[in-house]
């Protein structure tokens, strides 16, 4: 059990049989009535989130996220199928359930698969991945202004703002959890 006094971002709760993460807490003391903790949270398996005042005295039972790192496979058309690497376990996820991740996952490449009660609801790709540009506008000479980006779609298809000096074949380094272009890899 966690009490509600003892919230901090990231902390997994269950709260009528779902699971939640605190992504945000304040310790309120009015000066008239009892303390309580602004909460805001969201739902594991929904996503849905939820701003609540809640009681410090209120217990929770904790949460468990079991997180694996799993290989991506490949697709069928309408499954993603992941593979554990030490036991070869195959998990086929739907499309709702990776889509933000596959922008940035190639086949064989290994993501971060969570897991609560033994079922997956969320995929996260290496917080840096390098993708290979294919198909970008070509930099106009002397349009050397501070700054100046352009789209480049990289193998994976997602479209990444890039400075106008990256051209097609190159590879680019990427912050998965901000989607932007970092550096060429080296």
């Amino acid at each position: 059990m966690i009490s509600v006094n003892d919230f901090r971002k990231g902390v997994t709760f269950e709260m009528d049989g779902e699971p939640h993460v605190v992504l945000d807490f304040q310790h309120v003391k009015p000066g008239k009535g009892p303390a309580f903790v602004r909460t805001k949270y969201r739902n594991i398996l929904t996503g849905a989130i939820r701003e609540e005042a809640l009681n410090p005295d209120i217990k929770y039972p904790k949460a468990h996220i079991d997180t694996k790192q799993m290989q991506y496979l490949y697709n069928d058309g309408e499954l993603y199928y992941f593979m554990d690497t030490e036991t070869f376990d195959q998990v086929p996820l739907m499309a709702e359930q990776v889509e933000d991740a596959m922008k940035y996952i190639r086949e064989n490449d290994m993501a971060t698969i969570k897991f609560y009660k033994g079922n997956a609801f969320l995929v996260e790709p290496p917080n840096f991945v390098n993708l290979k540009v294919i198909d970008t506008e070509p930099g106009v000479k002397g349009d050397t202004a501070t700054n100046v980006t352009k789209g480049a779609t990289v193998e994976t298809g997602a479209v990444i703002q890039v400075p106008i000096f990256i051209e097609a074949g190159e590879v680019i380094q990427i912050d998965t959890r901000t989607g932007e272009y970092l550096s060429r890899a080296k």
